[in-house]
């Protein structure tokens, strides 16, 4: 226990140390960091340094994501967590891949038309705050499926960390400061026990411990499975949700198994993707967007070139329409898989695509989708030995359903908003969404994450995801383009400034000084409406090199970190 505080204490320091100088310099990098064998990008610099341990002392990549996944929970509450869900696509040394999808589900109590009144009109959100919102977590049965299948560490060591920083505390950032003075309000007005943890005024610097958490990591470090979705943490729960007249029972617990899933997979040229299947509309939709691009000279265009923006938008149109009719839990749900991916179909939706004239999404189809917010998070490893792990975690909204369990200190989940709460009315963030994706007992609801590797030759070539809603899928598109099409480095891929466009509303989003004022006068000359806001995505990714080394790209829009030896 010793050595493993020494070592956390020298952690926090290079984080103190270093971590403003690093993110501040990725924004003009044109490389990121540079290593011989392996990498770890996260969106936390002490999350990232875990991993490095792991990896360090001999542990592969499964084992750094476990440490990753756990130790997120402790230092980055808005998205990192032990009681939401989330997905992972695994790609070992020999190029055999799978995916895990440890996504939540719904109540057995729950049914489709939970949110509504007597007059069937939607109550105000009920879907979004408090226990009512919350769907089974995922995240702990999915680390648990995943070390059993390929960890090699003990379980023991790769939950001690956590245990570590929640008992010993750690510095926040300034992003974490403001996050926890914006909820402390909604935290009094939502919880049965008060999270008295994060009441205060908070400045960066601040030390912050969660006790009650570092118990209940015990119990999962101890007793596996058991420690959580049994005996006293799964007391906690059960009893937070009769305070809260939430729906979760041990029932609920008993019953939830993360799921191993055969990956979907395309080609790009001469690229592999290997990515999502649902229930993340994440996968299928990046591999309909690349094969809508594939046969245009995007390189000519030039890279956000009005011509550029105007196709990849174009594509999203028609692909985001698709995702609001087609998908959702293909367990409950007959998902079309393999026509929707298949190059034949995508080809044929281009069909009406007009190069100098934007397609009204109104002529396109109807339906709408459904979204996370920013505050997922996406980590990627490579290890020692070329496993690659990228997985990609939420909560949902920020903090969640801003639930904390009475004596057990995890933030619970708002998952249920991202089902159809009812077709034609709109979720938490003004989308509406279809039947396939309707609330059902054991569903799981519909998500936008697209954790992705890809090969290029048959060998791993990229690592990479993202959080953000429905910009996720885009933020992973335009990453993976900027590196295949316009040969940037993985940093200059992530660095560069993104748009977005879904369907509905029919807008183009630009970040900030993404787009020149010619080339947004030229879009709009063509029909688009434009839609100036802050950040899309916040990409974290590894590059394999030509010469065997890797490249870290951490996305300077947040406090993300690469780190590696």
């Amino acid at each position: 226990m010793q050595k493993s505080i020494l070592t956390l204490l020298a952690t926090l320091l290079l984080f103190s140390c270093n971590t403003t100088e690093s993110s501040k310099n990725n924004y003009v990098s044109k490389t990121g960091l540079i290593t011989e064998k392996a990498m770890v990008v996260t969106a936390h610099p002490i999350a990232s340094n875990v991993g490095k341990a792991i990896l360090a002392k001999g542990g592969n990549a499964v084992d750094a994501a476990v440490a990753v996944q756990f130790s997120l929970a402790v230092v980055f509450p808005f998205a990192g967590n032990i009681g939401g869900g989330g997905f992972m696509v695994y790609r070992n040394k020999d190029g055999n891949a799978t995916t895990l999808d440890f996504r939540e589900m719904a109540p057995a109590k729950a049914h489709r038309d939970m949110y509504l009144d007597s007059a069937g009109n939607v109550i105000k959100d009920l879907s979004i705050r408090g226990h009512l919102a919350v769907g089974v977590p995922g995240s702990v049965d999915g680390m648990i499926e995943a070390h059993k299948k390929y960890g090699s560490l003990p379980w023991a060591e790769l939950v001690q960390p956590a245990i570590d920083l929640a008992t010993i505390g750690f510095p926040v950032t300034k992003r974490e400061a403001d996050g926890f003075n914006r909820i402390r309000e909604s935290l009094e007005q939502l919880n049965t026990i008060v999270p008295t943890q994060f009441f205060k005024e908070w400045n960066e610097g601040d030390t912050i411990t969660h006790l009650e958490l570092a118990s209940t990591f015990v119990r999962i470090r101890d007793e596996g499975r058991a420690g959580f979705y049994e005996g006293e943490t799964a007391q906690f729960l059960i009893e937070e949700m009769e305070r809260g007249e939430g729906l979760i029972s041990q029932e609920d617990l008993d019953n939830y198994h993360s799921i191993w899933r055969n990956p979907v997979t395309s080609s790009y040229k001469n690229y592999n993707i290997i990515t999502m299947p649902p229930p993340s509309s994440g996968g299928i939709a990046l591999t309909q967007l690349l094969q809508s691009v594939e046969s245009f000279d995007l390189k000519n265009m030039g890279h956000n070139s009005a011509n550029y923006v105007h196709l990849l938008t174009e594509a999203e149109r028609r692909v985001y329409a698709d995702r609001a009719e087609y998908l959702g839990d293909m367990d409950f749900y007959n998902v079309p898989i393999k026509q929707l991916t298949t190059p034949a179909y995508n080809k044929e939706r281009m069909e009406s695509y007009h190069p100098s004239k934007a397609t009204p999404s109104d002529s396109i189809g109807s339906g709408n989708i459904l979204l996370e917010s920013d505050q997922t998070t996406h980590f990627s490893i490579v290890d020692a030995e070329g496993n690659a792990v990228a997985i990609t975690t939420t909560l949902n909204g920020a903090f969640g359903s801003r639930v904390v369990v009475g004596k057990a200190g995890f933030i619970l989940n708002n998952e249920m908003d991202d089902f159809s709460i009812k077709p034609g009315v709109p979720n938490m963030f003004g989308l509406v969404g279809g039947e396939a994706n309707a609330i059902a007992p054991g569903k799981r609801m519909l998500s936008s994450m697209t954790p992705t590797i890809v090969e290029h030759n048959g060998k791993l070539l990229m690592v990479l995801g993202s959080p953000g809603g429905a910009t996720i899928i885009t933020s992973v598109y335009q990453t993976f383009l900027n590196v295949a099409e316009f040969d940037m480095t993985m940093q200059e891929a992530v660095n560069a400034q993104r748009t977005h466009s879904q369907w509905l509303p029919d807008v183009i989003m630009y970040e900030r000084g993404a787009l020149s004022e010619e080339v947004i006068k030229k879009l709009e000359d063509m029909g688009h409406k434009m839609l100036d806001r802050g950040n899309i995505g916040r990409v974290d990714a590894v590059k394999a090199l030509e010469n065997g080394k890797l490249e870290g790209g951490a996305d300077p829009r947040g406090d993300d970190l690469a780190v590696g030896f």
